[in-house]
């Protein structure tokens, strides 16, 4: 493959297994990567509400689309503050929800009527935390509120050139930190504000950082095919390990790739759901993997594609697995939430349709799917990724309704928890789970659902 990189030849194939952290949650789609919690989970509650079934409550001064992360009793949090135009990262008790420490880490609340700056999660591995906004800065701290580095990725690597805020969240395994940048090749302007750089390349790229130090470890270009806004991507990379071989995935600007993580080398490459190079296929959805098979999903309710994991080079026709677009399986799609794997299965959120599938992934057989429809509630859109643990699953639409189904291959509604006020809308984070608790996060507050400590 003639791809352009800024990184080191691939001279082997990584063979480190990524490393999980049972009973906590480290990142977004948590310890095992895929929205999954620990195995040993368990009597996670299915009925709750503000008032009930709730250890603690913490007001939280802004929104953010950011999913808590936790490690231990420490769980950090971030918020967008719009009367003060600051960005704050929070570490709050988690035993009791107080405040431990804030800092101040960047400046500004959005750039457009979608989103604020404080989208992309943290991440933690227990030693530090580090945390990102769209206004590019990326700091660490230590469990005590040092700062141990701090730095900016635009003023690095150059403005983002993305029509619609930067929310793509951070990665950390294997002692290396993943920035991803997936983003138009020509600077515009958008709402006001001049995007990319007008003298510059305005390159699609993936970092890694040494997370001890914030510095570079390896850069690389990431090409694409695609025009406009079809070029740009609020996924996060995701670790996925297969028959002992380590790689990241990346899907973005049409193509989904496959990459050693200890050089950035790319390994794989399939493209394209959008052979018709349709301007406006902006993705959102990260890939995720399990039982030797990797799921894409094309935006716009357009099919998802499962192909045999372990690939080497441009993948075909051949090394796709199946495709969600004859009428057994035209419903399941997903434009926002990313799909979990839990114990052989594939739960698929359908956030327009307010439905869950249940997805045997060697055969992509449909076990089950199912629209959300209680009696009392009118769900709104769903943009959160579903979390699944204790044979649960838990999803949250834009007006904190929670959403609970049995985890299994019958669907069986368990619950349905208005967590969210009457006043908030656009709630898009995703709930986090540990050691036996939910923390679930509206515009105004955080949930920490369970028993107590």
């Amino acid at each position: 493959m003639n791809f352009r990189t800024l990184c080191l030849p691939l001279l082997f194939t990584s063979c480190l297994v990524f490393n999980s952290h049972g009973g906590n949650w480290p990142n977004w789609r948590g310890p095992n990567f895929n929205g999954t919690g620990a195995e040993d989970e368990k009597d996670l509650p299915v009925k709750f509400s503000p008032t009930e079934g709730v250890a603690w409550t913490a007001d939280l001064p802004g929104p953010a689309a950011s999913t808590p992360v936790v490690w231990g009793d420490s769980v950090f949090v971030t918020a967008a503050v719009e009367s003060e135009k600051k960005l704050y990262a929070f570490c709050l008790d988690g035993k009791t929800g107080t405040v431990r420490w804030k800092h101040a880490v960047g400046e500004g609340f959005r750039l457009d009527d979608k989103s604020n700056l404080a989208s992309p999660s943290p991440v933690t591995d227990g030693e530090r935390v580090i945390f990102f906004f769209a206004t590019g800065d990326l700091v660490a701290f230590d469990f005590s509120g040092k700062e141990i580095w701090k730095t900016n990725v635009q003023k690095d690597h150059g403005r983002f050139a993305i029509q619609w805020t930067y929310a793509s969240s951070l990665m950390l395994a294997d002692q290396r930190l993943y920035v991803q940048v997936l983003q138009r090749n020509e600077s515009f302007e958008f709402a006001g504000v001049q995007k990319g750089e007008k003298d510059n390349p305005n390159d699609s790229y993936i970092l890694a950082l040494d997370p001890k130090t914030g510095k570079q470890i390896w850069k690389i270009i990431r090409p694409s095919d695609a025009v406009a806004e079809s070029r740009e991507a609020f996924t996060t990379p995701i670790p996925f390990t297969h028959q002992g071989r380590a790689e990241l995935l990346i899907t973005g600007g049409d193509a989904i790739t496959g990459h050693d993580p200890a050089t950035g080398a790319e390994l794989w490459r399939w493209s394209t759901w959008n052979p018709q190079k349709i301007g406006h296929w902006r993705l959102v959805t990260s890939p995720v993997g399990g039982d030797g098979i990797v799921l894409a999903c094309a935006p716009k309710r357009e099919p998802i594609y499962a192909f045999k994991a372990g690939g080497k080079g441009v993948l075909g026709e051949s090394d796709i697995v199946w495709i969600t677009n004859d009428d057994e399986r035209k419903e399941v799609s997903s434009d926002v939430c990313t799909p979990a794997f839990y114990k052989g299965r594939f739960f698929i959120v359908n956030g327009d349709r307010q439905s869950i599938a249940c997805v045997e992934p060697t055969t992509g057989k449909v076990l089950w799917d199912q629209r959300i429809e209680p009696p009392d509630v009118r769900l709104q859109k769903i943009e959160s990724s579903p979390t699944v643990a204790d044979g649960k699953l838990y999803v949250m639409d834009h007006r904190g309704t929670v959403i609970v189904v049995a985890a299994a291959d019958t669907f069986e509604l368990l619950g349905i928890n208005q967590m969210g006020s009457d006043q908030e809308q656009e709630i898009r984070s995703t709930i986090a789970l540990a050691n036996g608790h939910l923390l679930i996060r509206s515009n105004g507050k955080l949930y920490c659902v369970g028993k107590k400590f």
